[in-house]
C-alpha cells in the first residue's frame, strides 16, 4: 500500500483534528515531534506518528482499553499493531494508509479519550 501523500496526510491530521475537538477538556501539542492531543492538557491519549524512524507507518498511536490492542491486532494485523515504546502498556497502532474508515477512527479515538480520562 502506498504511502499516503503529503495533502492525505495534512487531511488525515485535521480530521483527527475535528473529533478532538468534540471531546471535552482536551488539546493538542507536540510530544515527542509528533502531534499529541492530551486530556485536561496532561495525560497525552493519541499521537500521530508519520513514519517514525523509518518505520513506513503513517499511523496513530493511541490509548486503548484493556485487551483491545490484542484483540484488534489479531484480527487485522495490516491496520493494527503494537507500537513501540507505548505497546507494552496497551496502547494500540493504527495505520492510516489507502482508504480509512474515519467512522471507525472516531470510535478509536473516542475509547482512547475514555481510557486515560
Amino acid at each position: 500500500m502506498a504511502y499516503p501523500t503529503p495533502a492525505r496526510r495534512q487531511a488525515a491530521l485535521e480530521r483527527l483534528r475535528a473529533i478532538r475537538a468534540t471531546l471535552p477538556e482536551t488539546t493538542e501539542r507536540p510530544s515527542h515531534g509528533a502531534p499529541s492531543f492530551f486530556v485536561r492538557d496532561k495525560k497525552c491519549f493519541l499521537m500521530l506518528l508519520d513514519d517514525h524512524h523509518g518505520d513506513g507507518r503513517f499511523a496513530i498511536w493511541c490509548a486503548a482499553p484493556p485487551g483491545v490492542q490484542e484483540l484488534l491486532v489479531a484480527g487485522d494485523p495490516e491496520k493494527f499493531f503494537r507500537p513501540p515504546y507505548v505497546g507494552h502498556r496497551g496502547w494500540l497502532g493504527v495505520m492510516l494508509h489507502g482508504d480509512v474508515d474515519w467512522d471507525e477512527i472516531a470510535g478509536v479515538v473516542e475509547d482512547a479519550y475514555e481510557a486515560v480520562g
